[in-house]
């Protein structure tokens, strides 16, 4: 059976999706943009710090299920430049740093609102 998550720790859906959905064992997360629950936008600040905040989006997503960090199983990271990829990666390293799960990273043209990063992920509820 399908359950919406819905938190007030990361920004509201802007649109016809949900935070998160699991059926109870897989968690499966909206891509998460650098926006604070306050709105936010941190497109003009760093991939550094953009990546941040799209991780600690993901948290409060993940929290809300009762998943943590350790209970992703895979992570998709849209970048708008492929360049970002290091600086991106040094700060993701700091988020899973035990026993990352498995990742894809991809250049795609675009992303929402002009910001340089989303990231989504797929996590274990059991």
């Amino acid at each position: 059976m399908k359950r919406i998550i819905d938190t007030d720790d990361a920004p509201a859906a802007v649109g016809a999706y949900s935070q998160a959905t699991t059926n109870g064992e897989l968690l499966f997360t909206a891509g998460q943009i650098p926006l604070t629950t306050e709105g936010e936008l941190l497109a003009d600040e760093s991939i550094e710090a953009q990546t941040e905040q799209a991780l600690y989006n993901l948290d409060g997503v993940l929290d809300e299920a009762g998943a943590t960090s350790a209970d992703v199983l895979k992570v998709t990271i849209f970048l708008d430049d492929i360049d970002d990829f290091e600086a991106m990666n040094d700060t993701y390293a700091e988020y899973f740093d035990d026993e990352p799960p498995a990742r894809s990273a991809v250049e795609v043209a675009a992303l929402p609102k002009g910001v340089s990063i989303e990231i989504e992920a797929i996590a274990t509820l059991e």
